[in-house]
Protein backbone atom coordinates (compact mmCIF):
# COMPACT_ATOMS: atom_id res chain seq x y z
CA UNK A 1 0.00 0.00 0.00
CA UNK A 2 1.31 3.17 -1.27
CA UNK A 3 1.09 6.69 0.71
CA UNK A 4 1.77 9.57 -1.45
CA UNK A 5 3.13 12.33 1.24
CA UNK A 6 5.23 16.00 1.59
CA UNK A 7 9.12 16.20 1.67
CA UNK A 8 9.54 18.83 4.04
CA UNK A 9 12.22 21.26 4.46
CA UNK A 10 14.24 19.28 7.60
CA UNK A 11 15.35 21.13 10.51
CA UNK A 12 19.36 20.30 10.14
CA UNK A 13 20.54 21.44 13.41
CA UNK A 14 19.33 23.62 16.82
CA UNK A 15 19.81 27.13 15.16
CA UNK A 16 18.93 26.05 11.62
CA UNK A 17 15.31 28.51 10.23
CA UNK A 18 16.17 27.60 6.51
CA UNK A 19 18.38 25.63 4.10
CA UNK A 20 18.66 26.09 0.22
CA UNK A 21 18.76 23.38 -2.00
CA UNK A 22 21.51 22.91 -3.33
CA UNK A 23 20.56 19.70 -6.33
CA UNK A 24 18.01 17.13 -6.63
CA UNK A 25 19.49 13.94 -6.78
CA UNK A 26 16.14 12.31 -8.36
CA UNK A 27 14.14 13.30 -10.80
CA UNK A 28 10.18 13.71 -10.78
CA UNK A 29 8.91 10.24 -11.85
CA UNK A 30 11.68 8.75 -10.72
CA UNK A 31 11.97 5.82 -8.07
CA UNK A 32 14.52 5.38 -5.60
CA UNK A 33 15.91 2.60 -2.97
CA UNK A 34 16.31 3.07 0.46
CA UNK A 35 19.20 5.19 1.67
CA UNK A 36 19.63 6.57 -2.30
CA UNK A 37 20.60 10.03 -1.78
CA UNK A 38 17.01 12.48 -2.99
CA UNK A 39 18.63 15.72 -2.60
CA UNK A 40 21.44 18.40 -1.02
CA UNK A 41 20.37 21.25 1.21
CA UNK A 42 22.90 23.63 2.25
CA UNK A 43 22.73 25.34 5.61
CA UNK A 44 25.12 28.26 6.80
CA UNK A 45 28.23 26.16 6.74
CA UNK A 46 27.59 22.96 5.86
CA UNK A 47 25.40 20.60 3.08
CA UNK A 48 23.31 17.62 4.14
CA UNK A 49 22.48 14.80 1.46
CA UNK A 50 18.99 13.89 2.76
CA UNK A 51 18.59 10.14 2.03
CA UNK A 52 15.61 7.99 1.38
CA UNK A 53 14.29 5.84 4.67
CA UNK A 54 12.74 4.02 2.19
CA UNK A 55 11.89 2.34 -1.14
CA UNK A 56 9.81 5.02 -3.50
CA UNK A 57 8.58 7.32 -6.04
CA UNK A 58 9.08 11.04 -6.25
CA UNK A 59 6.48 12.48 -7.57
CA UNK A 60 6.55 16.75 -7.99
CA UNK A 61 9.36 19.21 -7.36
CA UNK A 62 7.91 21.86 -5.38
CA UNK A 63 11.11 24.27 -4.71
CA UNK A 64 13.67 24.06 -7.44
CA UNK A 65 17.49 24.07 -7.02
CA UNK A 66 18.80 26.73 -6.02
CA UNK A 67 16.05 28.33 -3.89
CA UNK A 68 15.70 28.68 -0.67
CA UNK A 69 12.86 28.25 1.71
CA UNK A 70 11.93 28.03 5.63
CA UNK A 71 12.32 24.53 7.47
CA UNK A 72 9.35 22.46 7.44
CA UNK A 73 8.50 24.32 3.69
CA UNK A 74 6.95 21.36 1.42
CA UNK A 75 9.99 20.59 -0.81
CA UNK A 76 8.49 17.83 -3.24
CA UNK A 77 5.73 15.23 -3.37
CA UNK A 78 7.08 11.36 -2.56
CA UNK A 79 6.13 8.17 -2.15
CA UNK A 80 7.96 6.37 0.55
CA UNK A 81 5.47 3.54 1.19
CA UNK A 82 2.71 2.59 4.26
CA UNK A 83 5.66 0.95 6.24
CA UNK A 84 8.10 3.82 6.95
CA UNK A 85 7.13 7.62 7.00
CA UNK A 86 9.66 10.37 6.83
CA UNK A 87 9.14 12.62 9.48
CA UNK A 88 11.24 15.72 7.69
CA UNK A 89 10.64 18.87 9.25
CA UNK A 90 11.76 18.30 13.26
CA UNK A 91 10.65 20.07 15.66
CA UNK A 92 12.49 21.09 18.98
CA UNK A 93 16.06 20.27 20.45
CA UNK A 94 14.23 16.87 22.02
CA UNK A 95 13.27 15.73 18.49
CA UNK A 96 16.21 16.45 16.60
CA UNK A 97 17.90 14.31 19.39
CA UNK A 98 15.50 11.42 18.33
CA UNK A 99 15.37 11.42 14.92
CA UNK A 100 16.96 8.71 12.85
CA UNK A 101 19.82 10.42 11.21
CA UNK A 102 18.16 11.60 7.94
CA UNK A 103 21.08 13.41 6.92
CA UNK A 104 25.05 12.91 6.57
CA UNK A 105 26.74 16.54 7.37
CA UNK A 106 29.12 17.67 5.23
CA UNK A 107 31.21 20.53 4.67
CA UNK A 108 29.45 22.31 0.78
CA UNK A 109 32.72 22.86 -0.70
CA UNK A 110 34.44 20.34 -0.57
CA UNK A 111 31.33 17.39 -0.52
CA UNK A 112 31.62 14.71 -3.05
CA UNK A 113 28.76 13.64 -4.07
CA UNK A 114 28.42 10.54 -6.74
CA UNK A 115 25.68 11.32 -9.43
CA UNK A 116 25.03 8.79 -12.16
CA UNK A 117 24.92 10.29 -15.78
CA UNK A 118 21.94 8.99 -17.82
CA UNK A 119 21.96 8.92 -21.43
CA UNK A 120 19.14 9.03 -23.32
CA UNK A 121 18.08 5.94 -23.81
CA UNK A 122 18.88 5.42 -19.91
CA UNK A 123 21.80 3.29 -19.61
CA UNK A 124 24.31 4.32 -17.23
CA UNK A 125 27.63 5.93 -18.82
CA UNK A 126 29.45 7.17 -16.28
CA UNK A 127 29.85 8.24 -12.57
CA UNK A 128 30.71 11.99 -12.13
CA UNK A 129 32.16 12.93 -8.77
CA UNK A 130 31.95 16.88 -8.28
CA UNK A 131 31.68 19.60 -5.43
CA UNK A 132 28.08 20.96 -4.95
CA UNK A 133 30.00 24.28 -5.91
CA UNK A 134 30.98 22.65 -9.26
CA UNK A 135 27.64 21.48 -10.49
CA UNK A 136 26.60 25.08 -9.75
CA UNK A 137 28.75 27.05 -11.65
CA UNK A 138 28.80 24.36 -14.23
CA UNK A 139 25.13 24.78 -14.69
CA UNK A 140 24.98 28.42 -14.65
CA UNK A 141 27.71 28.08 -17.45
CA UNK A 142 26.10 25.29 -19.76
CA UNK A 143 29.24 23.44 -19.04
CA UNK A 144 29.41 19.69 -19.32
CA UNK A 145 31.32 18.01 -16.35
CA UNK A 146 32.08 15.28 -18.17
CA UNK A 147 34.01 16.98 -19.92
CA UNK A 148 36.27 18.18 -17.35
CA UNK A 149 39.07 16.17 -15.21
CA UNK A 150 38.42 17.10 -11.74
CA UNK A 151 42.05 17.90 -9.78
CA UNK A 152 40.89 16.72 -6.38
CA UNK A 153 41.05 13.79 -4.54
CA UNK A 154 39.73 10.39 -6.87
CA UNK A 155 38.84 13.12 -9.85
CA UNK A 156 36.63 15.18 -7.68
CA UNK A 157 35.76 18.32 -9.95
CA UNK A 158 36.47 21.62 -7.65
CA UNK A 159 34.98 24.72 -8.49
CA UNK A 160 38.30 25.99 -9.73
CA UNK A 161 38.42 23.29 -12.65
CA UNK A 162 35.25 24.66 -14.04
CA UNK A 163 36.01 27.59 -14.11
CA UNK A 164 39.53 26.66 -16.08
CA UNK A 165 37.02 24.54 -18.43
CA UNK A 166 35.32 28.50 -18.68
CA UNK A 167 38.16 30.51 -19.48
CA UNK A 168 39.46 27.40 -22.23
CA UNK A 169 35.99 28.09 -23.48
CA UNK A 170 34.92 24.47 -23.09
CA UNK A 171 31.09 25.28 -22.10
CA UNK A 172 28.75 24.74 -24.86
CA UNK A 173 27.19 28.04 -25.51
CA UNK A 174 30.48 28.81 -26.01
CA UNK A 175 31.36 25.94 -28.77
CA UNK A 176 27.97 26.50 -30.41
CA UNK A 177 28.50 30.19 -31.01
CA UNK A 178 32.17 29.78 -32.50
CA UNK A 179 33.55 32.08 -29.60
CA UNK A 180 36.58 30.91 -28.14
CA UNK A 181 37.37 32.21 -24.48
CA UNK A 182 40.72 32.49 -24.13
CA UNK A 183 40.94 34.66 -21.03
CA UNK A 184 39.09 34.64 -17.21
CA UNK A 185 39.10 38.42 -18.49
CA UNK A 186 35.75 37.90 -20.45
CA UNK A 187 34.35 35.82 -16.95
CA UNK A 188 31.05 37.60 -15.84
CA UNK A 189 32.05 40.75 -13.54
CA UNK A 190 28.56 39.80 -11.79
CA UNK A 191 27.28 36.49 -9.95
CA UNK A 192 25.15 35.31 -7.62
CA UNK A 193 26.53 34.45 -3.85
CA UNK A 194 26.45 30.76 -3.13
CA UNK A 195 24.45 30.08 0.04
CA UNK A 196 27.90 29.73 2.00
CA UNK A 197 28.53 33.40 0.77
CA UNK A 198 25.86 34.25 1.56
CA UNK A 199 25.40 32.96 5.08
CA UNK A 200 28.80 34.08 6.05
CA UNK A 201 27.69 37.64 5.11
CA UNK A 202 24.92 37.81 7.11
CA UNK A 203 26.45 36.26 10.41
CA UNK A 204 29.54 38.01 10.11
CA UNK A 205 27.23 41.50 9.56
CA UNK A 206 25.36 40.69 12.21
CA UNK A 207 27.83 39.94 14.28
CA UNK A 208 30.14 43.20 13.92
CA UNK A 209 26.82 45.06 14.36
CA UNK A 210 25.07 42.98 17.75
CA UNK A 211 28.67 42.70 19.48
CA UNK A 212 30.20 45.15 20.76
CA UNK A 213 33.50 44.82 20.01
CA UNK A 214 37.23 46.56 21.36
CA UNK A 215 40.45 45.42 20.04
CA UNK A 216 43.79 45.37 22.30
CA UNK A 217 46.84 44.81 20.68
CA UNK A 218 50.99 43.59 21.70
CA UNK A 219 53.69 42.30 20.50
CA UNK A 220 55.36 38.68 21.87
CA UNK A 221 59.24 38.09 21.79
CA UNK A 222 58.81 34.53 19.59
CA UNK A 223 62.42 33.74 20.54
CA UNK A 224 61.90 31.15 23.29
CA UNK A 225 58.76 29.80 21.57
CA UNK A 226 60.41 29.09 18.39
CA UNK A 227 63.61 27.52 20.28
CA UNK A 228 60.80 24.80 22.17
CA UNK A 229 59.53 23.91 19.16
CA UNK A 230 62.83 23.14 17.29
CA UNK A 231 63.49 20.85 20.43
CA UNK A 232 60.48 18.92 20.15
CA UNK A 233 60.55 18.12 16.73
CA UNK A 234 63.83 17.54 17.40
CA UNK A 235 63.14 14.51 20.09
CA UNK A 236 60.09 13.54 17.99
CA UNK A 237 60.53 12.55 14.00
CA UNK A 238 56.57 11.33 14.10
CA UNK A 239 54.27 14.04 15.21
CA UNK A 240 55.17 17.46 13.64
CA UNK A 241 54.63 20.51 16.25
CA UNK A 242 53.74 24.24 14.55
CA UNK A 243 53.88 27.26 16.28
CA UNK A 244 49.93 27.53 15.87
CA UNK A 245 49.97 24.09 18.34
CA UNK A 246 51.74 26.04 20.90
CA UNK A 247 49.83 29.40 20.79
CA UNK A 248 46.43 27.18 20.75
CA UNK A 249 48.31 25.62 24.25
CA UNK A 250 49.22 29.05 25.69
CA UNK A 251 45.08 30.04 24.79
CA UNK A 252 44.28 27.18 26.26
CA UNK A 253 46.04 27.77 29.74
CA UNK A 254 44.67 31.83 29.77
CA UNK A 255 41.37 30.51 29.98
CA UNK A 256 42.16 28.48 32.80
CA UNK A 257 43.65 30.97 34.23
CA UNK A 258 40.93 33.79 33.46
CA UNK A 259 37.10 32.71 33.83
CA UNK A 260 35.83 35.67 31.86
CA UNK A 261 37.72 34.51 29.21
CA UNK A 262 35.75 31.78 28.75
CA UNK A 263 32.27 33.40 29.04
CA UNK A 264 29.99 34.09 26.91
CA UNK A 265 26.64 36.67 25.95
CA UNK A 266 23.81 34.43 25.45
CA UNK A 267 20.18 35.53 25.46
CA UNK A 268 20.64 38.71 28.03
CA UNK A 269 22.41 35.83 30.34
CA UNK A 270 26.65 35.03 30.59
CA UNK A 271 27.20 31.41 30.74
CA UNK A 272 30.54 30.51 31.69
CA UNK A 273 32.21 26.92 30.13
CA UNK A 274 32.54 24.13 32.09
CA UNK A 275 35.68 23.29 29.57
CA UNK A 276 38.03 24.73 27.77
CA UNK A 277 36.71 24.68 24.14
CA UNK A 278 38.87 26.77 21.77
CA UNK A 279 38.02 27.42 17.93
CA UNK A 280 40.73 27.06 14.96
CA UNK A 281 40.42 28.93 12.06
CA UNK A 282 40.77 26.54 8.65
CA UNK A 283 41.09 27.86 5.31
CA UNK A 284 39.36 25.57 2.42
CA UNK A 285 37.90 25.33 -0.94
CA UNK A 286 35.42 26.80 0.02
CA UNK A 287 35.97 29.26 2.51
CA UNK A 288 37.27 29.86 6.09
CA UNK A 289 35.74 27.16 8.67
CA UNK A 290 36.17 27.42 12.62
CA UNK A 291 35.75 24.49 14.45
CA UNK A 292 36.00 23.89 17.48
CA UNK A 293 38.67 21.85 19.85
CA UNK A 294 36.74 20.86 22.40
CA UNK A 295 37.71 20.18 26.00
CA UNK A 296 41.58 20.56 25.48
CA UNK A 297 42.46 22.30 28.33
CA UNK A 298 44.15 19.46 30.21
CA UNK A 299 45.85 17.96 26.56
CA UNK A 300 49.82 17.93 26.15
CA UNK A 301 51.62 19.51 23.36
CA UNK A 302 51.24 16.53 21.53
CA UNK A 303 47.79 15.32 22.20
CA UNK A 304 47.13 19.39 21.01
CA UNK A 305 48.81 18.67 17.57
CA UNK A 306 47.46 15.81 16.69
CA UNK A 307 43.59 17.06 17.66
CA UNK A 308 44.36 19.99 15.54
CA UNK A 309 45.85 18.19 12.56
CA UNK A 310 42.99 15.78 12.35
CA UNK A 311 40.13 18.22 12.97
CA UNK A 312 42.01 20.90 10.39
CA UNK A 313 41.75 17.35 8.06
CA UNK A 314 38.49 16.94 8.79
CA UNK A 315 37.45 20.97 7.83
CA UNK A 316 39.37 20.93 4.18
CA UNK A 317 38.09 17.31 3.31
CA UNK A 318 34.56 18.18 3.79
CA UNK A 319 33.81 16.42 6.96
CA UNK A 320 32.60 18.85 9.68
CA UNK A 321 29.71 17.97 11.52
CA UNK A 322 27.34 20.96 13.37
CA UNK A 323 28.76 20.05 16.59
CA UNK A 324 32.76 20.59 15.03
CA UNK A 325 31.61 24.33 14.19
CA UNK A 326 29.54 25.26 17.38
CA UNK A 327 30.79 26.37 21.41
CA UNK A 328 33.74 27.57 22.90
CA UNK A 329 34.47 30.82 23.92
CA UNK A 330 37.58 31.80 22.13
CA UNK A 331 38.90 31.53 18.34
CA UNK A 332 42.29 31.73 17.40
CA UNK A 333 42.83 33.36 13.59
CA UNK A 334 46.63 32.62 12.54
CA UNK A 335 47.55 34.49 9.66
CA UNK A 336 50.96 34.64 10.05
CA UNK A 337 52.14 32.53 7.06
CA UNK A 338 49.92 35.37 4.50
CA UNK A 339 52.74 38.23 5.69
CA UNK A 340 50.84 40.26 8.02
CA UNK A 341 52.04 42.23 11.36
CA UNK A 342 48.78 42.63 12.67
CA UNK A 343 45.02 41.39 12.40
CA UNK A 344 41.90 42.63 14.04
CA UNK A 345 39.29 39.73 13.39
CA UNK A 346 35.73 40.02 13.65
CA UNK A 347 34.38 37.53 16.28
CA UNK A 348 32.46 34.53 15.66
CA UNK A 349 28.56 34.56 16.09
CA UNK A 350 28.36 32.74 19.83
CA UNK A 351 31.57 33.42 20.66
CA UNK A 352 33.28 36.32 23.26
CA UNK A 353 36.72 36.90 21.59
CA UNK A 354 39.29 36.23 18.87
CA UNK A 355 42.71 36.26 18.63
CA UNK A 356 44.41 37.59 15.55
CA UNK A 357 47.68 36.41 14.90
CA UNK A 358 50.56 37.80 12.71
CA UNK A 359 53.79 36.67 11.17
CA UNK A 360 56.66 36.50 12.68
CA UNK A 361 59.11 39.26 12.23
CA UNK A 362 62.79 40.33 12.79
CA UNK A 363 63.32 44.25 14.65
CA UNK A 364 65.47 45.71 16.28
CA UNK A 365 64.75 46.72 19.82
CA UNK A 366 66.98 48.82 22.30
CA UNK A 367 68.72 46.26 24.74
CA UNK A 368 69.44 47.63 28.30
CA UNK A 369 72.04 49.52 27.63
CA UNK A 370 70.10 51.08 24.79
CA UNK A 371 72.19 49.18 21.97
CA UNK A 372 70.31 47.46 19.18
CA UNK A 373 69.09 43.82 19.25
CA UNK A 374 67.66 41.69 16.91
CA UNK A 375 64.86 40.27 17.85
CA UNK A 376 61.89 37.86 17.09
CA UNK A 377 58.13 39.21 17.44
CA UNK A 378 54.85 38.64 16.57
CA UNK A 379 51.95 40.86 16.63
CA UNK A 380 48.81 39.99 18.11
CA UNK A 381 45.35 41.39 18.60
CA UNK A 382 42.81 40.37 20.72
CA UNK A 383 39.33 41.00 19.43
CA UNK A 384 37.03 41.81 22.69
CA UNK A 385 33.48 41.41 23.19
CA UNK A 386 32.34 44.75 25.49
CA UNK A 387 29.25 42.67 27.05
CA UNK A 388 31.72 39.96 28.95
CA UNK A 389 34.89 42.09 28.73
CA UNK A 390 36.32 45.14 29.94
CA UNK A 391 39.50 46.71 29.27
CA UNK A 392 41.27 44.95 32.68
CA UNK A 393 40.01 41.46 31.86
CA UNK A 394 40.87 41.81 28.11
CA UNK A 395 44.48 42.91 28.72
CA UNK A 396 44.63 40.60 31.51
CA UNK A 397 43.40 37.37 29.13
CA UNK A 398 45.84 38.87 26.32
CA UNK A 399 48.89 39.29 28.69
CA UNK A 400 48.18 36.10 29.79
CA UNK A 401 48.41 35.18 26.60
CA UNK A 402 51.52 36.71 25.99
CA UNK A 403 53.41 35.05 29.26
CA UNK A 404 52.34 31.67 27.75
CA UNK A 405 53.84 32.27 24.74
CA UNK A 406 56.96 33.96 26.00
CA UNK A 407 57.58 31.29 28.64
CA UNK A 408 56.80 28.69 26.39
CA UNK A 409 58.11 26.19 29.06
CA UNK A 410 54.87 26.12 31.35
CA UNK A 411 53.06 24.91 28.61
CA UNK A 412 54.23 21.65 29.04
CA UNK A 413 53.57 21.56 32.58
CA UNK A 414 49.75 20.59 32.92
Amino acid sequence: MSHVTNLNMPKLGLTMTEGTISEWMISPGASFKKDDVVLVVETEKIANEIEAPADGVLHDILVEAGETVAVGAPLANWDVGAAVMFEAAVEGEDAAATTPEPAKEIAAATTSIEVTKITARGVESKRIIATPLARRIARQNDIDLADISGSGPKGRIKAEDVHAAIAGGTSRAAQSSGVTVTSPDVLPDRRAATSYETAAARRLTEAKRDTPHFYLSTEVDAAALLALRQQLNADNEGLRISVNHLIIAAVARALQENETANCVWRDGEIMTYGTTDIGMAVNTEKGLFAPVLKNIGNFGIASIAEAARELAERARSGQLSSDDLSGGAATISNAGMFDVTYMGSIINPGQSSILGVGSIREIFRPDEDGQPELKQEMGLVLSCDHRIFDGVSGLTFLNSIKANLEKPLRLLVN
